[in-house]
């Protein structure tokens, strides 16, 4: 009996230490604990854009001129990194064109603090950062100075942004706070006629100064449908030499210490109106651009006395937009029409060799297959003395004494987001 009992305690005792031996981990004196693997961060993938297509016609020339396919890239990873990029393919004028229009990467460092660094698009004003798309923006073409071509405005650029919103109250606040490399004035060595201009979107900066720039929202009521915004910009765009060096007539001519300063208001207002039975969508911005004074030479003059001229540079441009959809209507295809209007006017610096005034009136009838794809109809009546003309006489006409030129536009575009 007692050979029994003892035989059991063992027999229990062994398969005690047995369920031990197959629970717990081994350590053999080389490992203190057992590494959980790192949890994989979850990448997302997205490829989107805009595509615009058109057919422009005036009494010089009806042309389909307006082939576009803007694809852009987003990925995440993970919750803080995101990156975005813009390619811009146009066929226009029977010439192909590829340009990077941003590309930029983004880490969330709060939910109210973001950080960007690459090619940026500039938040001045809204109009270039928010409205630019195809699909977006109401009508055809960019208001008079804040389009890619012969603006006068920033639209993306080279370098850091530090962004973000607030809550105050019912009302909210947005801030932008960016450092790029900034715009190079045009001097005159190459196109004398364009002395004064300032050159956007350069690869390479041409000193070792930087552009500071800065945009506050103020979004007043509790649903956001206002939004007042105020910009500013600041710039020395002259080289860090002469571009003269070497000339001894003309190493007066020093680029180095000229600035910009930029600045601009806008308004957005956007709220469906129950009488109206519709949504309201307005748009505006006014802008502002000032180039401290420099001197620059005449085209074709040698005589070291004559041959200098100097001007207040200063350009303005603005625009006011006015859209109407009755989203409310009863009829299917009534409620994506949509009736816009826009004025606009740019104005160059006087006794400029591009000295130019310029006011726009578009009127424009959309229809939108979706909430992104949407076909515009449009008719535009431009007015102004053409940039270079006041310029060509040096001072021998004034611009109130030159002919105008009116030029009357039908445009067909069809626009879709992707």
């Amino acid at each position: 009996m007692i050979r029994k009992i003892i035989l059991l305690i063992l027999v229990m005792g062994i398969g005690k230490s047995y369920a031990q031996d197959t629970k717990e981990p081994q350590n053999d004196g080389t490992a203190t604990e057992v590494v959980t693997p790192p949890k994989e961060e979850k990448s997302h993938f997205m490829l989107r854009g805009f595509a615009q297509f058109g057919l422009d016609a005036s009494s010089d020339n009806v042309e389909f001129n307006m082939t576009s396919f803007n694809p852009v890239i987003l990925y995440r990873q993970g919750d803080r990194f995101l990156f975005e990029s813009e390619l811009e393919m146009e066929y226009m004028s029977n010439e192909f064109s590829l340009n990077l229009g941003y590309a930029s990467a983004s880490y969330i460092i709060t939910k109210g603090v973001t950080v960007k660094v690459g090619k940026i698009l500039i938040p001045f004003g809204e109009f270039g950062e928010k409205l630019h798309p195809s699909w977006v923006n109401r009508m055809a073409d960019a208001p008079l100075g804040l389009g890619h071509d012969g603006g006068m405005l920033p639209m993306a650029d080279i370098g850091v942004e530090l962004r973000g919103g607030l809550q105050m109250g019912k009302s909210k606040l947005s801030y932008s706070i960016y450092c790029v490399n900034g715009p190079r004035l045009k001097d005159g060595t190459m196109g004398q006629e364009e002395a004064g201009m300032l050159s956007w979107e350069n690869m390479n900066d041409n000193n070792k100064n930087k552009a500071l720039g800065a945009r506050i929202g103020i979004l007043p009521l509790s649903n956001s449908s206002l939004e007042i915004g105020f910009s500013g910009y600041y710039a020395k765009p002259g080289n860090s030499t002469s571009p003269y060096a070497g000339d001894s007539m003309n190493m007066d001519l020093n680029y180095k210490d000229v600035t910009a300063l930029l600045t601009a208001i806008d308004l957005s207002y956007v709220k469906q109106i129950a009488p109206l039975k519709g949504v309201i969508d307005i748009k505006g911005q006014y802008n502002m651009s000032d180039v401290s004074n420099a001197t620059y030479l005449k085209p074709g003059d040698t005589n070291r006395l004559t041959n200098r001229y100097t001007f207040t540079n200063s350009s303005t441009a603005y625009y006011a937009q006015l859209a109407y959809r009755p989203t409310m209507a009863g009829n299917k295809i009534l409620k994506n029409i949509e009736v816009v209007g826009r004025y606009s006017v740019y104005n160059t610096p006087v006794g400029s060799l591009w000295e130019s005034t310029q006011s726009q009136i578009s009127l424009g009838l959309n229809y939108w297959f979706s909430w992104r794809t949407v076909l515009k109809v449009g008719y535009q009546m431009s007015d102004g003395v053409p940039a270079g003309m006041s310029g060509m006489s040096m001072g021998g006409a004034s611009m109130s004494s030159m002919s105008t030129s009116t030029v009357n536009t039908f445009q067909i575009h069809l626009a879709m987001g992707l």
